[in-house]
């Protein structure tokens, strides 16, 4: 037997795929909701695409009281770098939508593009590796972040006693998961 070459296909995955099979459980409106979560997840994900090559060249977008034209606005306004990867370890890092340090304030700015509640965080999260990587005492600086969702802006002046236990929490749970690593070697 001569298989079918499906070149186009290479590296793709289809919604309803044998990897996750899930869906064969799924009743229609199931089926519906899944689907659709899923295009809003990539939607989203072309959305900060365009965000961030936005910034990237320094396009504006009409001003507007929408979370994608104020998220890139303002990253432009301040001066801030897109999708910038924050590292701690191999176990550690995560990108940040947009994020400045400068004159001792680190800002950190997230676009969320669906429905679910806000939660700062992922943006805690994003200040303790910051934090970490360059050496910065939380206490020492102004932690400002902002949440674009919606038609609003949502800012936290971040705690610097949470952002350093976060930074307790990831030094201890990377060396129990290095631990981890050389256990099963």
């Amino acid at each position: 037997m001569i298989f079918n070459e499906h070149y186009n296909l290479s590296g793709k995955h289809s919604f309803l795929s044998g990897s996750s099979y899930h869906w064969i459980n799924y009743t229609p409106e199931k089926l519906k909701q899944v689907f659709l979560n899923s295009k809003a997840k990539e939607e989203g994900t072309q959305l900060h695409a365009f965000a961030s090559a936005a910034i990237d060249r320094r396009i504006k977008l009409a001003k507007v009281k929408k979370a994608l034209n104020m998220f890139v606005n303002d990253a432009i306004g301040f001066g801030m770098i897109s999708e910038q990867v924050l590292y701690y370890s191999d176990n550690c890092f995560g990108t940040a939508d947009a994020i400045l340090f400068k004159d001792g304030v680190l800002r950190i700015h997230d676009l969320k593009t669906g429905v679910a509640k806000v939660s700062f965080s992922q943006l805690d999260i994003y200040a303790a590796m910051f934090c970490l990587e360059y050496s910065v005492d939380p206490f020492t600086i102004t932690i400002i972040e902002r949440i674009y969702q919606g038609n609003d802006v949502v800012v936290l002046n971040a705690d610097p006693q949470v952002i350093s236990e976060i930074m307790q929490t990831i030094i201890t749970s990377d060396i129990i998961i290095e631990n981890i690593k050389n256990e099963i070697k």
